[in-house]
């Protein structure tokens, strides 16, 4: 998996991107939230259940289905997240989506259970440059930052330069157009 911190990454940039008018900032953080909470099944260790389980990591809350129910309760939140329901729930699935897809790149590990619950299979896309994050304290090691490293080339720096590119794009629509000089006869 990329680090937790690095699955916040994509939402910022497309919010970066596509501007405050279209993702306020509550929706915006809200996506942040929904890229990192698939992770949270690393807690199944705690509670006995398997890596491979359903409800094991990389299982469940990497598949369509749970970014689905994030969506639905985006649709729901909308009013508080100052959005319009198909907006907070599409951007939702897609933050929570771009998790398991990202996590899918990745060079180790069980792949995701993208489509579950009709399929448990586990899944890797066919090209994996991103090197997989420890789990736990072995982060802190030389190890991590390798990962850091491959997350800044692969995630990061071309997540910023969508966002900057996007940014640029709408600043120059937005900008007046320069006055016509006729030439001088």
């Amino acid at each position: 998996m990329p680090t937790v911190m690095t699955h916040a990454v994509v939402p910022l940039a497309l919010g970066l991107a596509l501007g405050r008018q279209r993702i306020p900032p509550r929706l915006l953080v809200a996506g942040a939230l929904a890229a990192m909470l698939p992770d949270t099944d690393v807690v199944a260790f705690k509670l006995g259940i398997a890596y491979a389980d359903d409800f094991g990591h990389r299982g469940a809350s990497h598949s369509f289905a749970f970014a689905a129910a994030l969506a639905a309760l985006g649709a729901l939140a909308a009013p508080w997240l100052r959005a319009p329901r198909w907006r907070a729930a599409w951007w939702l699935f897609l933050c929570a989506a771009s998790h398991p897809l990202l996590d899918a790149l990745t060079d180790g590990g069980l792949g995701v259970a993208l489509y579950w619950p009709w399929s448990d299979a586990r899944i890797f896309a066919p090209w994996r440059p991103i090197e997989v994050s420890p789990i736990g304290a072995r982060f802190f090691s030389a190890r991590g930052l390798e990962v850091l490293w491959s997350e800044a080339r692969w995630i990061v720096l071309p997540a910023l330069a969508v966002g900057v590119a996007g940014a640029s794009l709408r600043r120059l629509a937005r900008a007046p157009a320069a006055p016509r000089t006729e030439p001088l006869r």
